[in-house]
């Protein structure tokens, strides 16, 4: 026992032991298995840990979360409902001298591209402090710009032209000067109330039936150039109009567009009414058709497919008096509906004949678009149509 201990408490037997370790496993072997086992340690560490909090703006599966925030606007447009209430509720100094609040709150709204709608809301008390008339009025000039730039649906000049609208039909005068220069300065809500004004006004004035109110008739006449001039307000719908209103509104017919057009007699593609209806039609002036009333059989329509885009004349020869309708086609919602409620159609009266047994010559003042169809109505009974004569173009 002594001599082993003695042998291994032997320097020289220490210095063997270590070169044989040496000899079994190389330093560079050493050094690898040494970072083997810290990168082992290192993960255990790591994969016994509580998973950390997601990052801001992060799921907690690392999916990055979009964060919009609410669209507040400029500045300027944040604050100018309460510019304009300060101002209209407040003495905010003489609205014509320059360096006042005024004059603030123009640049103000001049640096808001897109008011809001209860800045918008404001348009008719600026009105009622600004006539139409009035030049360089600060008021009138902020109205102007919040109608230039306010949304359709909270447009205030847009919103004045509806109101003049429904005032006029119920027989009330609106101010002809304030909705006329309202229309023309409605920016983005111009073309919605071009539509107004053709579906309360111009399309009901294109229609056989009770007279329209002069009030509205006489604000048509005011509002409709400037639809016409920006290619608001449909052509056959205008010229329709401008046929049936022909004494009522004449300065509609003023407004037409369509030009000169060659020309001729042209025949209904289709007949329906009484059996015998190609009489009217067949250049004899001894033979014809009777015309049943209105309610108790069909009335003798006739049929253009495709339809005429220009009707200019009408030539008829009958014995008995009676009218003639023209049947064009209408903006959805407009005028008179289809059966069916699909389409939709005004019917002007284009011609009242005397029924003298010679020819009469009706001619619109203005040629009359897109006609589908033509109507031939008596007055009494026992109306015979010897000839007609439908000069237009397609």
């Amino acid at each position: 026992m002594r001599m082993e201990l003695a042998g291994a408490d032997n320097p020289r037997s220490r210095l063997e032991s270590r070169s044989l370790l040496v000899r079994r496993f190389p330093l560079h072997t050493l050094l690898l298995m040494l970072v083997a086992l810290l990168a082992f340690a290192r993960l255990y560490y790591v994969s016994h840990q509580a998973p950390p909090a997601p990052a801001p703006g992060k799921a907690p599966g690392g999916t990055p979360v979009r964060i919009t925030p609410p669209d507040l606007g400029p500045a300027a447009c944040r604050g100018l409902d309460a510019v304009l209430g300060d101002l209209l509720s407040s003495d905010g100094g003489t609205p014509g001298d320059a360096g006042t609040a005024w004059s603030d709150a123009r640049r103000q709204l001049g640096d808001c591209p897109t008011p809001p709608a209860a800045a918008c809301a404001r348009g008719p008390a600026l009105a009622a402090l600004s006539p139409v008339t009035a030049k360089d009025g600060l008021p009138r000039e902020l109205l102007a710009t919040l109608c230039e730039r306010c949304a359709p649906e909270d447009n205030p000049c847009g919103q004045a032209v509806t109101r003049a609208l429904r005032e006029a039909a119920a027989r009330k005068n609106p101010p002809l000067q304030e909705a006329t220069w309202s229309l023309e300065h409605a920016g983005s809500a111009l073309g919605s109330a071009c539509q107004e004004l053709v579906r309360q006004a111009v399309g009901p004035a294109a229609v056989t039936g009770p007279a329209l109110e002069p009030q509205l008739l006489a604000l048509t006449e005011a509002l409709a150039p400037t639809c016409v001039k920006t290619g608001q307000m449909p052509a056959p719908l205008l010229n329709a109009a401008a046929v049936q209103q022909a004494h009522q509104a004449p300065l509609l017919a003023t407004l037409n567009t369509a030009g000169a057009v060659e020309t001729k007699a042209i025949e209904p593609d289709q007949k329906s009414g009484p059996g015998d209806a190609f009489r009217a039609f067949d250049r004899d002036e001894l033979s014809g058709v009777k015309l049943p009333m209105a309610g108790t059989e069909t009335v003798l329509r006739l049929e253009y497919a495709p339809s005429l885009k220009y009707a200019v004349s009408f030539q008829v020869r009958a014995t008995g008096p009676g009218t003639l309708r023209a049947h064009v086609r209408a903006p959805d919602g407009v005028g008179n509906a289809e059966a069916g409620g699909k389409a939709f159609f005004v019917d002007p009266t284009v011609c009242r004949f005397h029924g003298t047994g010679r020819w009469e010559i009706c001619k619109p003042g203005v040629p009359l678009l897109d006609v589908d169809a033509v109507s031939v109505l008596p007055e009494r009974p026992g109306v015979e149509l010897k000839e007609l004569e439908i000069i237009g173009a397609r």
